[in-house]
């Protein structure tokens, strides 16, 4: 894992430029023009304080190689913002935006390296102490939701979900009691429920090995319960709806997943699936939920 981003904050005598952003302040980026939020996607003054101390630090400032960055970080992060909130292409990236190839290529590099990884389980354990939780659950949700695929979706990761009748991807994802994400898997709709909770309750396992129980609906029965216990030691309770049930209920626990759901399908980017690959669909999901957090953490802090 790569240092803080605000611990290259501290190797700078200088006189403080008007982004405080590392790459204008070690980069090359002190030659662009500032730019001013317009949009609602934008980044407020309160949200960038919260989320530069967390980005991590790029690699050319730790001498592992590369060119200083000429883009501001901050112009950068709002850029794949508008993005992911717009539902806009590449392509369509507005004028006081750096250019397009530029932005994607900083979304792919941290999509490739893992860095929107970092940045957003950074926001949630900054966003759980806010509230009084550990930083590590011991409690989580699973859940998944179909989405229709666009054509830039290849025919080896889209499949049909018979039961939904959506032809395009799976989004399946644990969440904790507060309905932030802990780990997300994209595959092709005609996946089951349980095949995929197999390798996700996995990588749940590896990375918050305090979790320890896990809420989901009936479609995650059978083997996988006997799994989830002898083998990862999660107790897999399914909350099921009652027979006489009729109509809408809120279900325990079981709504805070589909709360989730809600929060990302506020992101046009995400109502329907146009990522020529799992791991860019998974990538757009965590950008989705850092622009989640970034506001509920300046909202914590009134």
């Amino acid at each position: 894992m790569s240092q803080l981003y605000a611990a290259g904050t501290a190797w700078s005598n200088a006189a403080p430029p008007s982004c405080d952003c590392l790459a204008h302040r070690f980069g090359n980026a002190s030659d662009r023009p500032h730019r001013s939020p317009k949009y609602p996607s934008d980044m407020t003054d309160a949200e960038w304080a919260g989320v530069r101390d967390l980005l991590p630090v790029p690699g050319w400032l730790e001498g592992r190689g590369g060119q200083p960055e000429g883009y501001c970080h901050r112009q950068m992060v709002d850029a794949i913002r508008y993005l992911v909130a717009g539902g806009i292409t590449w392509r369509a990236m507005p004028a006081d935006f750096p250019a397009w190839d530029r932005v994607y290529a900083f979304w792919r590099r941290w999509r490739d390296k893992g860095l929107v990884g970092e940045l957003h389980d950074r926001l949630r354990d900054r966003l759980r102490e806010a509230v009084g939780r550990d930083t590590e659950p011991t409690a989580g949700i699973i859940d998944a939701q179909s989405v229709k695929g666009a054509a830039s979706v290849p025919a080896a990761t889209r499949g049909f979900d018979g039961g939904k009748k959506v032809n395009g991807r799976k989004r399946h994802i644990v969440v904790d009691t507060l309905g932030l994400l802990l780990a997300v898997t994209v595959t092709a709709a005609s996946v089951t429920d349980r095949d995929a909770a197999r390798s996700l309750l996995a990588r749940l396992h590896q990375r918050h090995w305090r979790v320890r129980r896990v809420w989901a609906d009936g479609g995650y029965t059978g083997q996988l319960v006997v799994f989830a216990s002898s083998v990862l030691r999660i107790a897999l309770t399914v909350v099921k709806r009652r027979d006489d049930t009729r109509g809408f209920t809120v279900l325990p626990r079981r709504w805070l997943v589909e709360r989730t759901f809600a929060w990302l399908m506020r992101s046009r980017r995400l109502t329907c699936d146009y990522e020529g690959r799992t791991d860019s669909a998974e990538a757009m999901m965590l950008w989705s939920m850092t622009m989640v957090m970034s506001r509920r953490l300046v909202w914590s802090r009134h």
